[in-house]
């Protein structure tokens, strides 16, 4: 395991993290929970990602009594958690600082620690002026609650609102974005924010590096049961990969395995390998559902010399994309 800094930030988060988004409370209890956790960490993993929209908050707290039974340092691992959907009410959504601040307690109850490291406002809120969300974020830093700031998926524009805005007032800036990024959802990460690294020393947090299991290539010939596009709940992203688009990337898939196996690897390696071939990637958030999966997802790091220039060359020709990264190598 290798560690990268969090954008222009002192923090060093490993290059491949442990999310808990659709696994936690879905498809892994406490029991796997702090199995799959204790995995991670002694592997090298050092980021724990979270947010209060994951099940209601039952994520949270799965992670927060695995945290407290493996008792690790608490100066030797970093947790997260994101701010957005906290229930039906309209004081429970949102950014505004009433929710923004009692959404930071709760996490903090439920994963059982005394700060977060890091804090996300899980989407763009229209209806909240940037500033009031920029200084309610800036109040918990100053409180001690929270370490570092940020977004997820908001745009370019909205991001440099927020830093313009602390910048003025000069008080905290985020730090990071939480983006989707992998082969097939590149925009944001090499296009939209490409300005912001340097401007504001963005770091990124990336989630579905993936694509929700459809880079692992089990969809391609068909939807198995009890994968991720089988659940109750996820019928929005089932619908998703059976629409034309999802079939056309299908076929592109089965051209990437063709690269994969080429050079020696499967093509859910090659996935995860590419996104961190990208500098501008702080980590790559995981999701496991089983130790084994987290195990196979890791042993990707020990091809990283694999992908070489010619071999992305060949993921963009498949991809009918021009480099937008920038340079990799």
């Amino acid at each position: 395991m290798q560690y990268r800094r969090l954008g222009k930030s002192g923090l060093k988060v490993s290059e491949l993290s442990l999310g808990s988004w659709v696994t936690f409370g879905k498809q892994v209890d406490e029991r796997d929970a702090l199995d799959i956790m204790a995995l991670a960490y002694e592997r090298g993993i050092n980021f724990f990602d979270n947010a209060e929209g994951y099940e209601a908050g039952v994520s949270e707290a799965l992670m927060g009594e695995a945290l407290a039974k493996l008792a690790w340092s608490r100066d030797s691992y970093i947790v997260s958690s994101k701010v957005f959907w906290g229930g039906d009410k309209p004081t429970q959504r949102g950014l505004s600082r009433k929710h923004v601040t009692e959404a930071c307690h709760a996490a903090l109850k439920r994963l059982k620690v005394d700060y977060l490291d890091l804090y996300f406002c899980h989407r763009p809120d229209i209806d909240t002026p940037i500033e009031e969300t920029v200084r309610a974020m800036h109040d918990l830093v100053q409180q001690g609650k929270v370490l570092y700031w940020g977004t997820s998926e908001w745009s370019a524009q909205q991001l440099t609102e927020a830093w313009a805005v602390a910048k003025d007032l000069r008080i905290t800036p985020p730090t990071m974005e939480q983006p989707q990024y992998n082969l097939f959802e590149r925009d944001k990460v090499e296009g939209d924010y490409r300005p912001l690294y340097d401007l504001m020393g963005l770091g990124t947090t990336i989630w579905s590096p993936l694509a929700s299991g459809i880079l692992t290539g089990k969809y391609n010939k068909g939807i198995p049961a009890g994968s991720r596009l089988d659940l109750p709940g996820y019928e929005w992203l089932k619908e998703l990969w059976q629409s034309e688009r999802g079939r056309q990337r299908i076929a592109q898939v089965e051209k990437l395995a063709e690269v994969a196996e080429e050079i020696g690897l499967p093509i859910h390696h090659l996935a995860l390998l590419w996104c961190l071939a990208n500098p501008n990637v702080s980590t790559v958030i995981l999701g496991a559902s089983k130790k084994a999966q987290l195990e196979d997802n890791l042993s990707a790091l020990e091809s990283r010399d694999k992908l070489t220039a010619d071999v992305l060359e060949k993921i963009d020709a498949i991809l009918g994309n021009k480099p937008a990264a920038p340079q990799r190598f």
